[in-house]
């Protein structure tokens, strides 16, 4: 049931939602010459790298699931414009490197900027990130940009390890752990209305 729920959140995004997933069928978004995550994003990969994360969507209820498989879709098609953007707007020019985390050293010669569904970002979120899944995430984080499949494993990854533990906390919670200082506390309130909005359609 689980894996038709997951179809059922990628089609409702497909067929229009919030603009709708530049996919390749009729019914998609119109941006066909600006819309680079056209021939990205898909269903089928994204249930491929569900593979290695047995626990996405399978706890709890069925209302549980859906939950969480709207959430998610909430979150990845408001940060990449309904699957329209790759790479964040931009982002080439701002510095994500925490240079505090020792942990996960910056190479001086990359961008740590937002890429993949859930616009992975900075380098101590790239370092796991390539640990977990199997790409160099501190010296090619572009990787998350070029491969469609491990675009999804860090946005699933991410999720997991970061915002699927509170998720019982309302899906204001999942707002705060993937973006909370960005535009929760009344830092960009349009922003969380926009989630919000997304979320109660799918």
């Amino acid at each position: 049931m689980q894996s038709r729920l997951m179809i059922q959140g990628f089609n409702r995004v497909n067929n229009g939602v919030n603009n709708g997933f530049c996919g390749t069928g009729p019914d998609f978004c119109s941006a066909a010459t600006t819309c680079v995550g056209r021939n990205f994003y898909s269903r089928e990969v994204f249930l491929d790298a569900l593979n290695s994360f047995t626990q996405f969507a399978r706890t709890g209820s069925a209302e549980d699931t859906r939950r969480e498989i709207a959430a998610f879709f909430t979150h990845a098609s408001h940060e990449t414009g309904s699957f329209c953007f790759i790479e964040e707007q931009g982002g080439a020019s701002e510095d994500y490197c925490d240079e505090t985390r020792i942990d996960y050293p910056c190479n001086p010669s990359k961008g740590y900027y937002g890429r993949g569904p859930l616009q992975l970002t900075w380098n101590y979120n790239y370092g796991p990130a390539g640990t977990d899944i199997g790409f160099n995430g501190l010296d090619a984080p572009e990787t998350v940009a070029n491969d469609p499949l491990i675009a999804f494993k860090a946005a699933v990854g991410f999720w997991m390890n970061n915002v699927a533990s509170i998720r019982n906390q309302g899906f204001g919670a999942t707002i705060q752990a993937i973006n909370g200082p960005l535009e929760c506390n009344g830092v960009d309130p349009a922003k969380v209305q926009s989630h919000i909005n997304l979320y109660t359609v799918l």
